[in-house]
């Protein structure tokens, strides 16, 4: 498969797949491309001079023969890069600083803080090895990200701002960057870490899953009670103090929400612009997603697309995740074939020092990889890692998004399949919907900017 068509929104759009080109077209192209290859000009006239004009159809097939010549259409496969073959150099590192959490999220993936074993805190001595780690393993780079990630990683603030303090020192010394980020569900945000925060460039990730009742249903304390309120209040004036920016507000949505739309609404009502709300990944459970609930969710995208278009014309725009899509610039061949890199770029590490392909496979004791310590002593699990990339799943070979998903996650994979060359299904259906909203989004505004 090299093009992928749809109708979405009154346009007819066109993707040619290998290079990212996106065509809006009229209803004549559109059906054109049901039978013209590239090559098959007379066939074409064939099909459908019945009912157009014979000097249109021709007309037609000379500006899509011009985008083949341009490499906009029909374009060829792309390779694998030859360091995909070599080692793999790290980028980026989650260091679990907090194997505990003042939370009890229902869906937590993360059992509740503990990731199945024992509730813990890093040490400074775990977090100054785990920066050792990416230094030493990151080769040439200069750039590499490090999230203070948990449970709750403000559980142990003592050891993020030691950390932070030692990423700055080996900075200077090593003349390597790091992008650094806290993911937290709010809850102890106050104003003094904020300003700590803010002060040394810390980008967040922040909690909230929508409308009160949605997130108290899936987010309380552990007593219980509810902590919507509480978390609105301290993530309003964390954003407040870092001027809107810097942050994503990201929700989750379940069985018990489809009508997901209007959480993502009624979070951007509240003034946040920099939004993400996720489909959770569960089974067996009731608040799971199963196919059944498909055709609920993807209206619910189309919705959410029609509103973020309409307040965007009307200057009251805001930034969702999944409908950010740049058509110029897109991601290295690297990252639209591999992704996140897990596993052989990007570690997460626990607070006993042991290391994972990512945070989401932390105590699934089969992808335990080394320490930071030591350093990585299952050398045949990145390999795996690194070679399963879309070009080598069969399930995403021929399928149209797979330079955009680049294969989805690995853990859901693993969780649902028990293999991560084969993606979890009610994923790649939600991502591949995302994706068509979001080329027709981006066609639109394009269109509308007269660009």
């Amino acid at each position: 498969m090299s093009i992928h068509k749809f109708y979405l929104n009154g346009l007819y759009i066109i993707l040619d797949i290998n290079s990212g080109a996106v065509h809006v077209v009229d209803k004549l192209v559109y059906d054109m491309m049901d039978v013209f290859d590239g090559s098959n000009d007379e066939a074409v006239l064939s099909e459908f001079s019945t009912h157009y004009a014979v000097e249109e159809i021709r007309e037609v097939l000379s500006e899509l023969h011009q985008l083949m010549d341009e490499n906009k259409l029909f374009s060829k496969m792309v390779d694998v890069p030859p360091h995909f073959s070599q080692k793999a150099l790290v980028k980026s590192v989650c260091l679990h600083v907090a194997h505990d959490c003042n939370l009890r999220c229902n869906y937590c993936f993360a059992g509740t803080g503990d990731f199945g074993h024992t509730r813990g805190l890093m040490s400074k001595e775990v977090a100054e090895r785990a920066v050792e780690f990416i230094i030493e393993n990151s080769g040439p780079r200069i750039n590499s990200e490090i999230d203070f990630f948990g449970g709750e990683p403000l559980m142990n603030m003592s050891t993020v701002r030691h950390a932070v303090s030692y990423i700055r020192r080996r900075e200077n010394e090593t003349g390597k960057k790091f992008k650094l980020t806290l993911t937290t569900n709010g809850v102890l945000l106050n104003e003094e870490i904020n300003q700590y925060l803010n002060d040394n460039n810390i980008s967040l990730v922040l909690s909230l899953d929508g409308r009160r009742e949605v997130h108290d249903n899936m987010r309380p304390f552990v007593n219980g009670a509810g902590s919507y309120d509480m978390i609105l209040k301290n993530v309003t004036k964390t954003i407040e103090s870092r001027n809107g920016q810097n942050y994503y507000l990201r929700g989750t949505f379940t069985a018990h929400n489809l009508d997901f739309a209007a959480d993502v609404l009624d979070i951007a009502d509240k003034g946040f612009t920099q939004l993400s709300v996720e489909p959770v990944v569960a089974q067996d459970c009731d608040y799971a997603l199963t196919k059944e609930h498909l055709p609920q969710l993807f209206a619910q995208y189309d919705l959410l697309a029609q509103a973020y278009l309409e307040r965007k014309r009307k200057g009251q725009g805001f930034e969702f995740f999944h409908f950010n899509l740049d058509l110029d610039n897109g991601p290295c061949v690297a990252k639209r074939l591999s992704g996140c890199g897990a596993g052989h770029e990007y570690f997460a590490v626990t607070p006993e020092g042991d290391l994972y392909p990512c945070h989401q496979f932390v105590g699934r004791e089969e992808f335990l990889l080394g320490n930071v310590f030591e350093g990585v002593k299952n050398t045949t699990l990145p390999d795996q890692f690194r070679q399963s990339h879309v070009l080598n799943k069969s399930e995403c070979r021929d399928c149209w998004a797979r330079f955009y998903c680049s294969g989805g996650c690995h853990a859901n994979a693993d969780l649902f399949n028990k293999d991560i060359n084969i993606p979890y299904e009610i994923g790649c259906e939600l991502q591949k919907k995302r994706l068509e909203c979001a080329l027709m989004i981006q066609a639109i505004l394009r269109l509308e900017s007269g660009k």
